[in-house]
């Protein structure tokens, strides 16, 4: 089967100077993501995620390799991807409903139709937001909504022009855990409903493990694939499945790789050397 997302060999080193000096970001990528396939990316800090996002959304280009979504080379920004970041930035003086239709005033082919079908568009906003509990929200301004209102709000933007993919950088690491978990499972029955593909960076491995179909663990910076992991929990899932054995055992599995990389390095004494 075709990936819908390929990456082959690919390293990236942020300017030429870096690459002279073989300083990589990341190095050596390759992984394929089925049509469809929602896959999660976790590792220690400054380990190149936010580096592998930038690459599949064709932001950066890499310095070696080849990356193909949809069958087609990545060769500049992609349409097809919605993003959203752990900050939902929704513009203040913009109702909710304004908010989520940003997008399709910006981007073509609806920026060209958008005065003519504002309407239309208006109505799929507002559906978009019923559909993960803002019903009602639609006209209130950012200010108005709690965080976790504000995220739902900043996804429904991000999947308003109907992206191929969603990618998702930390996007609940600021939420409490209640809330945190509601918008798992509103992302969940989102990308239930509409299939879209989904990259989502996060730190957290529980989150990873509820929401992915696969989880790739990344190292330390220069980021590589360090460890692969299908996640075999059969869906549709419901928080209660993060109670049970089968569940923390995959989050311990993956802790133990993300542990096995914070181990600190052995710094010898001075009696050693002296040997």
């Amino acid at each position: 089967m075709t990936a819908f997302v390929d990456f082959q060999n690919v390293w990236l080193a942020y300017n030429d100077e870096l690459l002279a000096k073989k300083q990589f970001a990341v190095e050596d990528i390759s992984l394929q993501i089925r049509k469809g396939e929602f896959v999660a990316i976790v590792g220690p800090s400054g380990c190149g995620k936010s580096t592998f996002m930038k690459l599949t959304t064709g932001l950066k280009m890499p310095s070696q390799g080849r990356i193909t979504i949809g069958g087609e080379p990545v060769t500049g920004p992609l349409k097809i991807t919605g993003m959203a970041f752990q900050a939902p930035s929704l513009l203040p003086w913009r109702t909710t409903v304004d908010n989520v239709l940003l997008p399709l005033e910006i981007v073509e082919p609806y920026r060209s139709n958008f005065k003519a079908k504002r309407k239309e568009y208006e109505a799929k906003a507002r559906a978009l937001l019923q559909s993960v509990g803002l019903g009602g929200y639609e006209d209130k301004f950012p200010w108005q909504l709690s965080g976790g209102m504000q995220q739902r709000a900043s996804i429904c933007r991000a999947l308003i022009h109907e992206p191929q993919m969603l990618l998702l950088d930390e996007p609940f690491g600021a939420l409490d855990a209640f809330t945190r978990e509601e918008l798992w499972c509103a992302l969940r029955d989102l990308q239930a409903e509409q299939g879209f593909n989904v990259i989502l960076v996060t730190h957290d491995l529980r989150e990873a493990v509820f929401l992915a179909d696969t989880v790739y663990v990344m190292s330390r910076s220069p980021g590589r694939i360090l460890a692969r992991r299908e996640i075999e929990l059969p869906r549709p899932r419901d928080l209660e499945v993060t109670y049970t054995p089968e569940f923390t055992h995959i989050v311990h599995e993956l802790r133990a790789h993300i542990g096995a990389l914070r181990k600190p390095t052995t710094i010898q004494t001075t009696a050693e050397i002296a040997q």
